[in-house]
């Protein structure tokens, strides 16, 4: 009994890796390996750099707002319709400000999913499960070791950042303090510029992080994906059917196929028998062949019943062992006879007829 339990564990244990048809079944539900810091991390680095190139186009738009608004709003009367136009010129002002960031981060989002995953569009993840609001599941995520490993992934993050801007305010403090003695422009540009080291610094240690972070998704994900013994089993039945059901199907195939053929013995011409453990039924027809065909054949209780049914509508039934034998194992029903065999069953043709004219 100790046995038969500790196999039945070892079959329970999932050990084995997954199948394409897991795989596949499991993309359709949206459950693939993903980073979500490559996509931060791709996002941050095109919106920067999208940034740091139409910066000069987005502080030129924005100086004309507020020089248009110091000029010409400041002296207009104050009534909804310049209200509205006000209201109108900054949205679209600001619609193009912002118009190559927005689509400079949508581009990225798709892109970085693009990567990871391939395209991929399933609504699975936004149907309705109660497994979702379950408290007990919850806080068995909230405390489990994946949980842990976000956690220490996030701390990571934090003192990574923390670290490189400090280090990037620590190397410019000097010019920094300096910038209370510059003009706007000049200050803004030194503030500008080292944002720019701070971003594209932190962006790329993300990208570092991000990369060992796909890693142990992707470690994490074949871990849940694989499959037990028992698993692999179902899998194959659910596929290919239950094996017993499928033996089932086999019979009842075999004995329809079997009832078509002996339906067929009474248009026989002769059979050829062993004379016990072998029966074939065998027909000449100019004007469905040009030489002499199977109708039937059997072994044992297949050919008991051929040679009761050929007895029944007087066919003839002639003893030929090496023939019986050799037309069993070389053709199949329908087939005509091999060329090796032609002389013989033509004897045995012939015999037949002969005694057909005499009766």
């Amino acid at each position: 009994m100790h046995l038969k339990m500790d196999l039945q564990f070892f079959a329970g244990e999932k050990t084995e890796k997954a199948t394409p048809k897991k795989r596949l079944d499991e993309r359709k539900k949206g459950k693939v390996a993903k980073s979500q810091d490559i996509n931060t991390a791709l996002l941050l680095l095109f919106c920067f750099t999208t940034l740091f190139l139409f910066g000069g186009f987005i502080l030129e738009h924005m100086t004309g707002i507020y020089q248009r608004t110091f000029i010409e709003f400041i002296d207009w009367e104050l009534t909804e319709f310049t209200v509205q136009q006000i209201l109108n010129s900054a949205t679209i002002e600001a619609v193009k400000m912002l118009a190559p960031i927005m689509l400079i981060a949508i581009i990225a989002g798709v892109a970085s999913n693009l990567l990871q995953v391939g395209f991929l569009f399933t609504t699975e993840p936004l149907k309705f499960d109660l497994k979702k609001i379950d408290p007990i599941q919850g806080a068995k995520r909230i405390f489990s070791i994946r949980a842990l490993v976000e956690l220490l992934k996030s701390l990571l993050k934090i003192a990574c950042i923390g670290t490189i801007t400090f280090s990037v305010i620590w190397l410019y403090k000097d010019e920094m303090l300096m910038t209370a003695f510059t003009n706007a422009e000049n200050a803004l540009a030194f503030f500008a510029r080292v944002t720019s080291i701070m971003a594209f610094a932190a962006i790329i240690a993300l990208l570092l992080l991000a990369v060992f972070d796909y890693a142990y998704q992707r470690f994490d994900f074949e871990k849940n994906m694989r499959m037990s013994k028992q698993d692999i089993k179902d899998e194959y039945k659910n596929v290919e059917g239950d094996p017993l059901i499928k033996s089932k199907i086999k019979e009842k195939q075999r004995q329809i196929a079997t009832r078509r053929m002996m339906s067929e013995v009474p248009n026989a011409d002769v059979v050829i028998t062993n004379p016990t453990h072998y029966a074939v039924a065998i027909k000449y027809d100019e004007e469905k062949a040009s030489a002499p065909y199977i109708l039937a054949k059997g072994t044992d209780q297949t050919a008991l019943k051929i040679k009761e049914i050929a007895k029944a509508n007087d066919i003839i039934t002639v003893e030929n062992r090496p023939l019986a034998r050799g037309l069993y194992r070389a053709t199949e029903i329908g087939d005509i006879i091999p060329e090796e065999f032609f002389q013989a069953v033509a004897e045995v043709l012939a015999y037949v007829y002969r005694l057909e004219k005499k009766a």
